[in-house]
C-alpha cells in the first residue's frame, strides 16, 4: 500500500526541499570537498606511486565511491528522511544504524570545527608571519599551548576558543535558517568562492621558482606501485573518505531532492566534481612544495607532508619564504581554501545531527538547532579548546574515520543486500528516476566488492592498532577516547532507536511503518519503480 503525501505529512511540516537541483549539486560537492581534498590527497598520491596512482584512484572511484554514492542517494530519497528515518522506514529493525550514523556526525563535527578555527586563525598570522623562524614550535607550544603528552585538561586555550566560538554561531545561524534559505545560500556563496581561491593559488604556485620540480615528483609514475596491496588499499581509503559517502551526508541531502530527480547523474556530477578539485588541490600543493624544497635546499620528499603537518607546519614555512610579498598572499588564499572547503563540510556533517533530531521528536527545526546545536557547541568547546585538544583531535579522528564510518557502512551494504535483499527495491528507485541506469554490475559491486573492500580495511587497521598501538598514546587513552569511543557510539545508536518515535515525528505509527517496510518480492534492476510511487 502506498503512502500518499498527506500521510506522510499529517502532524508535522512538509519535509524541506532543495529549491533547485543545482543548488542540490553544490551543496553535495561542498559536503564531499572538504580539507582531506586539499591536505590528504596530494601526499597519499605522492607516497602511492605518483602519477601511477590515478589508476587505482579512478578504479576506486568507479567502483567504490560513485556506487556507494548512489547506494546513499537511494535510500535518502527512496524513503524520504534522515538516516534514523530513512532506514526505519526500510526496516524497523535497523533503525539504530541510521543511529550510530548520526552519532559519528555529531562526533566528527566537535573536532572539524576546531580545525577550521585554527584555519581562521592562520589566515590573520599569515599577514603578520606570526611564526617566526619557527613554524612549527609556534603552532604547538605557542598557539595550540599544546600538553606535551596526551592528558585531559581543561585549560581553556583563548586563541582557539574564539575563533571557535565565532564558527559554531555562524554554521547553527546557517542551519537554523532551514535547507533552502541557509544550506542552500552557504553552498551557493561558499562554493564559487573556494573554486576562486585556489585557481588564483594555484596560478600562484605555478609562477614560483621550483614548481616544475614539485609537479614532477608528484606526477611521475612509479609504475611498480600498482603491484603493491597497500596502494589499492590507499587509494579505496582516499575515495571513501573524500566523497562524504556511508555515514549519512549524502543520505540526508538525497531527502531534500524533489520527488523526481535524476540521482544517478548528480551522484556522477558530484563525483568527478570532487576529484577533478583533488587533482586541482595536488598541483597547487606540489607546485609550492617544489618551490620550499628549492629554497631550502632540500629534496621535495624532505619536505613533503600531509594533514596538520602540511597545513600548519610546511606552508607556513613557505610562506615565509615567498618572494615579492606573496607569501602573505598565498597565506590568506591557502588558509581561506581551507576555511571555505571546511565550512561547507561541516555544515552538512551538522546537518545529519539537526535532521535526525527532528524526525524523531518532531521538534522544530529552530528548536533542535538551539538544543542539539547548542550542546555540540558546549562540547566542542570545552574538549577541543584546551590545552589537550589536539592529542584528543588526533586520536578521535582516526578511531571514528577508520573504525565508525567504515564500520556502519559495511553493517549497512551487508545488511540491505545480503538480510532485508532490498537492493533490488533501490536499484529499481534509482532506474525510475535517473538517467544513467543500473544493472548487475552495480549490485555486484554494492552486495560484493564493498563487503570486501570495506571488511579487509576495517580487520586492516583495528589490528594495526591492537598490535602496534597509536601514535605512541597511552593505552589508557586510546582505550578511553578511541576504543571506548567507538563502542560507546554503538551503543548509543541502539539505545536511541528503542526509544518510541513522537506522535508528531516522521514515524507516526505502526501503519506507517508497515507501509514502508515493502513485504513484496524486491524488484529487478530492470524494474522500475511505478510512477504513483515516485511521484507521492
Amino acid at each position: 500500500m502506498a503512502l500518499t503525501q498527506e500521510s506522510l505529512t499529517a502532524g508535522r511540516q512538509q519535509r524541506e526541499q532543495f529549491s533547485t537541483r543545482w543548488v542540490f549539486l553544490l551543496a553535495a560537492i561542498g559536503s564531499a570537498v572538504g580539507l582531506g581534498n586539499i591536505w590528504r590527497f596530494p601526499y597519499v598520491a605522492y607516497e602511492n606511486g605518483g602519477g601511477a596512482f590515478i589508476l587505482p584512484y579512478m578504479v576506486a572511484l568507479l567502483t567504490a565511491g560513485i556506487p556507494l554514492l548512489f547506494f546513499d542517494y537511494a535510500i535518502g530519497h527512496r524513503f524520504k528522511g534522515s538516516p534514523p528515518l530513512a532506514f526505519r522506514r526500510l526496516n524497523r529493525w535497523t533503525e539504530a544504524i541510521g543511529w550510530w550514523q548520526v552519532m559519528i556526525c555529531a562526533v566528527l563535527g566537535l573536532f572539524y570545527a576546531a580545525i577550521l578555527a585554527w584555519a581562521t586563525s592562520y589566515i590573520w598570522f599569515s599577514v603578520t608571519e606570526a611564526w617566526g623562524d619557527d613554524p612549527e614550535g609556534f603552532f604547538f607550544a605557542e598557539y595550540l599551548q599544546a600538553t606535551e603528552q596526551a592528558e585531559v585538561s581543561f585549560q581553556i586555550v583563548p586563541g582557539v576558543f574564539f575563533p571557535l566560538l565565532a564558527l559554531w554561531i555562524l554554521v547553527l545561524i546557517i542551519l537554523a535558517r532551514g535547507v533552502g534559505k541557509g544550506i542552500g545560500v552557504a553552498a551557493t556563496i561558499g562554493m564559487p568562492l573556494l573554486v576562486i581561491m585556489f585557481v588564483i593559488l594555484v596560478g600562484i604556485g605555478l609562477s614560483l621558482p621550483g614548481a616544475a620540480t614539485g609537479l614532477d615528483a608528484l606526477f611521475t609514475p612509479d609504475w611498480s606501485a600498482l603491484t603493491r596491496p597497500e596502494v589499492w588499499v590507499a587509494a579505496y581509503g582516499q575515495i571513501f573518505f573524500s566523497l562524504s559517502v556511508g555515514f549519512g551526508i549524502m543520505l540526508t541531502y538525497a531527502s531534500y531532492l524533489k520527488r523526481r530527480s535524476n540521482l544517478t547523474g548528480s551522484g556522477l556530477v558530484v563525483g568527478f566534481s570532487n576529484s577533478g578539485f583533488e587533482l586541482l588541490a595536488g598541483i597547487g600543493v606540489f607546485s609550492v612544495l617544489g618551490f620550499m624544497a628549492q629554497a631550502s635546499g632540500l629534496r621535495v620528499d624532505e619536505v613533503a607532508s600531509s594533514g596538520i603537518g602540511l597545513a600548519f607546519v610546511a606552508f607556513p614555512a613557505i610562506i615565509s619564504e615567498a618572494p615579492l610579498g606573496l607569501g602573505p598572499i598565498i597565506g590568506v588564499l591557502f588558509f581561506g581554501s581551507l576555511l571555505f572547503a571546511g565550512i561547507t563540510s561541516l555544515i552538512s556533517i551538522t546537518e545529519v545531527v539537526i535532521s535526525g533530531i527532528m524526525d524523531k521528536t518532531g521538534w522544530s527545526r529552530a528548536r533542535v538547532v538551539a538544543i542539539a546545536g547548542g550542546l555540540s557547541a558546549v562540547v566542542s568547546l570545552l574538549a577541543f579548546s584546551t590545552t589537550s585538544g589536539i592529542h584528543l583531535l588526533d586520536v578521535t579522528d582516526a578511531f571514528v574515520n577508520n573504525i565508525g564510518i567504515v564500520g556502519v557502512s559495511l553493517v549497512a551494504v551487508f545488511v540491505v543486500s545480503w538480510v532485508l535483499f532490498r537492493l533490488n527495491e533501490l536499484v529499481g528507485h534509482l532506474n525510475s528516476v535517473s538517467s544513467f541506469r543500473l544493472g548487475w554490475i552495480y549490485k555486484i559491486l554494492i552486495s560484493v566488492v564493498m563487503p570486501v573492500v570495506l571488511g579487509i580495511t576495517l580487520v586492516q587497521y583495528i589490528l594495526q592498532v591492537v598490535n602496534e598501538g597509536y601514535g605512541g598514546m597511552p593505552s589508557w587513552y586510546v582505550g578511553t577516547f578511541g576504543w571506548g569511543m567507538s563502542a560507546l557510539l554503538v551503543v548509543l545508536a541502539v539505545v536511541v532507536a528503542l526509544i518510541p518515535w513522537a506522535k508528531n515525528s516522521g514515524m507516526q505509527d505502526d501503519q506507517h511503518e508497515q507501509d514502508f517496510d515493502i513485504k513484496n518480492t524486491p524488484r529487478h534492476a530492470d524494474q522500475p519503480v511505478t510512477t504513483q510511487e515516485v511521484n507521492q
